[in-house]
């Protein structure tokens, strides 16, 4: 089993659960903004059933299929990527708040996803 993998797609899944579930408080945990707004309940949806999927992707492959592992680390990886470069085409926008958790937790799950890549691939050649 792949720990890194498990526990990484559990934080990730259960992200993604909490935005599907209660988008508005979800918000609330990584924004000072609400997300009353349809459009962006929305977004926050489609946020949730992509981590959701990723993370359970993540999970799976630690239990089942360790050379998978790589490529689910690397998808959370390019998800966090996304997010950051839209993070920071508002950041003049943002206030400190929202650049400390949406551009920081973004370039921190990142380099996690890069990471955990890494160390999987080299474990799965070792």
């Amino acid at each position: 089993m792949n720990r890194a993998a498990v526990i990484a797609g559990s934080i990730r899944a259960l992200s993604g659960v909490s935005f599907l579930v209660a988008p508005e408080r979800a918000q609330l945990l990584w924004s000072q903004r609400e997300a009353s707004d349809p459009t962006a309940r929305l977004l926050l949806r489609s946020m949730g059933y992509r981590d959701l999927l990723i993370g359970a992707g993540l999970i799976a492959a630690g239990v089942r299929d360790e050379q998978k592992v790589p490529g689910w680390f690397l998808a959370s990886a390019g998800a966090d990527a996304a997010d950051l470069i839209g993070g920071l085409s508002v950041r003049d926008e943002l206030p400190q708040r929202d650049h400390l958790t949406g551009i920081g937790g973004a370039a921190v799950g990142m380099a996690v996803g890069i990471a955990g890549a890494v160390s999987a691939f080299r474990s799965a050649r070792g």
